[in-house]
C-alpha cells in the first residue's frame, strides 16, 4: 500500500511520543509520511528528520488549539498509560482527551487514530472471544478514561463527520512478560501496521480494533471491522516456552487470570 497521508500536504500529529510507544512509532512515521508533528508534556529529542518536536500540557486548552493547527491527522496516544488516582485520570486522559479532539476539529482533521485500551473491556472473561460490539466493560480509572475516549470519539464522528479509529491495545512492548500477554501482545512492528491501516483505509467512520498480534491464545477479533486492513505478521507463540516452560500454573481463579483486565482489574480505586 503506497503511502497516504490526509490531506497531503499537511503533517501527522503524534502525541504521547516521549512513551514507550511514541519513541518506537516516531522513526517510523516520519519515514514513512516525512512530516510529524511530535508532542509530549515532557522535553525529549533530539528531533527526527522531517520532525517538529512540541513540548506541552494537553490539559492546556490553548496549547492543543496551536499544537492541532496546520495537521493533516492526529494519532492520539497521549495521557496516562496505567492506573492512577482520579485527579491524574481526570486531567492526562480525559481533560485532555477532550482538548486534543476538540483542537482536531477546530483544525479541520478529519482523520484520528486514538489509543484506546484493552483495559477498556477488562471486565470480560478471559474464556470469552470479544469482537467490535462488545461492550464496555472497564475494569479500572484508566479503563474508564479509554471508554470515555471511544464515546467522544462517537460524538465527534456523528455530529461532526470526522473519522475516528479506537484502538483497544493489549499489550504493547518489545516482548510479552508474562503469560498473560501470550494473549494480549502487540509487536511494536505490529502496532504500526495498526496505525497506517487507520491512517490510510479508504473510508473509516467510527471504528473500534483490537491492538494485538497473531497470538493463537488472543481473546480478540477484527472480523466485524473490515475496512482496516490491518494484517499482523508477529505472534507472541513464539514466547510460549519461556514464559510458561511447565504449562500454565496460574489458578484460573485468581481474578487478574479470570478477567481479561489482568491485574487491574484488582487495583484499588483511589481519588486522590
Amino acid at each position: 500500500m503506497p503511502p497516504v497521508r490526509h490531506p497531503a500536504d499537511r503533517p501527522i500529529l503524534l502525541t504521547g511520543a516521549a512513551g514507550g510507544l511514541g519513541t518506537a512509532l516516531r522513526p517510523h512515521l516520519a519515514a514513512r509520511y516525512g512530516a510529524l508533528r511530535s508532542s509530549d508534556i515532557v522535553p525529549f529529542g533530539p528531533a527526527l528528520a522531517g520532525e517538529e518536536i512540541v513540548v506541552g500540557d494537553l490539559a492546556d486548552e490553548a496549547f492543543c488549539d496551536r499544537l492541532g493547527a496546520g495537521a493533516g491527522a492526529l494519532v492520539h496516544l497521549g495521557g496516562r498509560s496505567t492506573e492512577d488516582s482520579w485527579q491524574v485520570i481526570c486531567r492526562a486522559n480525559i481533560v485532555g482527551c477532550f482538548n486534543m479532539f476538540d483542537a482536531a476539529r477546530v483544525a479541520g482533521i478529519k482523520r484520528v487514530v486514538f489509543a484506546s485500551s484493552n483495559h477498556a473491556i477488562g471486565f470480560h472473561p478471559s474464556s470469552q472471544r470479544l469482537d467490535a460490539t462488545a461492550r464496555q466493560r472497564p475494569d479500572s480509572l484508566y479503563g474508564v478514561s479509554k471508554a470515555f475516549g471511544e464515546d467522544l470519539a462517537s460524538l465527534y464522528v456523528d455530529k461532526h463527520q470526522m473519522e475516528i479509529a479506537c484502538l483497544r491495545i493489549g499489550s504493547s512492548f518489545p516482548e510479552p512478560a508474562d503469560v498473560r500477554q501470550l494473549a494480549t501482545w502487540l509487536s511494536y512492528d505490529d502496532l504500526f501496521r495498526l496505525i497506517v491501516a487507520c491512517l490510510e483505509a479508504p473510508k473509516l467512520g467510527f471504528a473500534v480494533m483490537y491492538g494485538a498480534s497473531k497470538n493463537s491464545r488472543g481473546w480478540w477479533d477484527n472480523a466485524k471491522t473490515p475496512e482496516i486492513a490491518f494484517e499482523p505478521k508477529d505472534s507472541a507463540d513464539v514466547y510460549a516456552h519461556k514464559l510458561m516452560p511447565a504449562g500454565d500454573k496460574r489458578d484460573p481463579n485468581d481474578p487478574a487470570v479470570k478477567f481479561q483486565g489482568g491485574a487491574f482489574v484488582t487495583f484499588e480505586t483511589k481519588r486522590r
